[in-house]
């Protein structure tokens, strides 16, 4: 008798959505699919609107990641303005990139995962939350919440405010950085890296407890993708974009990114509002491949920063060149949250970062503009057509929880395959379900727009329709 299994929404990540994962005659897994039940229509939204307002507009997508949103739709306004910011803007945009990379990781390792990673997947779910961490461990959560704590403030005190900073415009930043401001983000480095260094010692401990787990969370071959600059290093600002196999070979590098509709397709599934990007040359639905941390460890050549180098020697030493398992997300999240803090503090350094040049202007040169970064979680794409009065057109946003919806469908029907064997549901087998999905640390607010509220609404149906087994929460 053949049944649904609905998880709906799923928890600890940020946003909603739902899993059903379909059971065969057997009680075996046939099939699973990751829904994503809300709707998004910010690229409809800004038709009509002037293309210098855009940067602040699309900021308002995500209240984790707006600087992200932020600098893609600045650089794709720099190409529809045919100019360049002057050098120290572009450093600007740069430290408060990195900075939103430190918090929004931070969110996701520690107050997200870390329940997880310190009970086990088959503790009591009701303490599996930051405050049952901060009572187990009250160093791991104090860093959790520091960490975060550093990089909104990095943000606020450039950009005015941690959520929504207007700061980044069309050809640079609003203000230059004052030295007095310098100074204060570089006397709280030390404290910010301390906390990355101690919680990178306690995860690669407590990993090994979770062997099974790193086996079965999307471990599959896939392509993954992600910026590179000249010398091969991760680059969350410009670069190539490079494409690399399971085996770590290369698959392509493209020095201009913008075009990308040469190389990255764009599905629709009926049952998700989630669009499902693939890699063109592959195919639909083959062409699966993963952005974000794991993806920029295993396209770079290096992090280019000191201590992150070794880290990420030491995690090639142990999982090899290309790991292919999304469970390794977490630990590529804390080195990288390192090579962010070291790069910081090499940006802050540099004798020019206080320069008051750091805006250029100019008019309406060019109908279309296409701005690429590294969010958080992976490479984001902004694409822009505008009339010749600067007015809006058309708009179309490539979100990273995008790219890896393949990857996240194909994790879910793994782990679900594993664990999902009988008709009686459990709550560690659900966690686990859920877990594989806070590996990728999907935005949803990002890839989609919510209204209203998703509660729990998880079903056990018959070939008929008839509910089996019922929760809510």
């Amino acid at each position: 008798m053949a049944r649904e299994i609905v998880i709906d929404p799923v928890t600890r990540i940020e946003g909603h959505a739902k899993i059903t994962i379909q059971l065969d005659d057997a009680g075996r897994v046939a099939d699973a699919h990751f829904h994503v039940t809300q709707f998004r229509g910010f690229e409809r939204i800004c038709q009509g609107r002037p293309v210098h307002e855009l940067p602040s507009i699309m900021a308002r997508i995500c209240g984790i990641c707006p600087v992200s949103h932020l600098i893609a739709s600045a650089k794709a306004c720099d190409q529809i303005l045919a100019t360049e910011p002057p050098p120290t803007a572009v450093d600007l945009r740069r430290i408060m990139n990195l900075a939103q990379v430190v918090q929004s990781h931070a969110l996701s390792f520690f107050h997200l995962s870390s329940p997880d990673l310190l009970f086990g997947f088959d503790a009591e779910a009701g303490g599996r939350h930051l405050f049952g961490v901060l009572g187990a461990n009250p160093q791991l959560a104090r860093d959790g919440v520091g960490l975060r704590r550093f990089g909104q403030q990095v943000i606020e005190s450039l950009g005015g405010k941690r959520i929504h900073p207007a700061w980044v415009v069309p050809g640079g930043v609003d203000a230059p950085l004052q030295g007095e401001t310098r100074d204060q983000i570089l006397a709280a480095l030390p404290e910010a890296r301390a906390a990355t260094e101690r919680a990178l010692g306690w995860y690669k401990t407590s990993v090994r407890r979770f062997a099974e787990e790193a086996a079965r969370f999307g471990d599959f071959p896939s392509a993954f993708m992600g910026l590179v600059g000249p010398d091969g290093a991760v680059e969350h600002y410009d670069g190539a974009l490079r494409v690399v196999g399971d085996d770590g070979a290369l698959l392509a590098e493209r020095a201009d990114p913008r075009p990308y509709w040469e190389y990255l397709g764009e599905a629709v599934e009926p049952w998700s509002y989630l669009k499902s990007a693939y890699w063109k040359d592959l195919g639909y639905p083959e062409g699966v491949y993963r952005v974000g941390p794991l993806a920029r460890l295993n396209v770079a050549d290096k992090l280019g920063t000191p201590r992150a180098d070794e880290e990420l020697e030491e995690f090639r030493a142990r999982l090899g060149r290309t790991p292919g398992s999304s469970f390794h997300y977490h630990q590529a999240r804390l080195i990288e949250i390192l090579g962010c803090l070291e790069r910081l503090e090499t940006l802050l350094r540099d004798p020019g970062i206080c320069s008051p040049r750091v805006r250029s202007t100019a008019g309406i040169n060019r109908e279309e503009g296409i701005g690429i970064a590294e969010a958080p979680r992976g490479t984001l794409l902004h694409h822009y057509r505008v009339d010749r009065d600067g007015i809006v057109q058309w708009a179309n946003l490539v979100i990273a929880t995008g790219h890896n919806n393949l990857a996240m469908n194909q994790s879910v029907a793994q782990v679900a395959r594993h664990y999902v064997k009988a008709d009686r549901l459990t709550e560690p087998m659900l966690n686990r379900v859920e877990a594989v999905i806070r590996c990728y640390d999907p935005c949803l607010s990002c890839s989609t727009h919510a209204i209203g509220q998703m509660p729990l609404h998880l079903q056990l149906l018959a070939p008929d329709g008839a509910v089996l087994d019922e929760r809510k929460r």
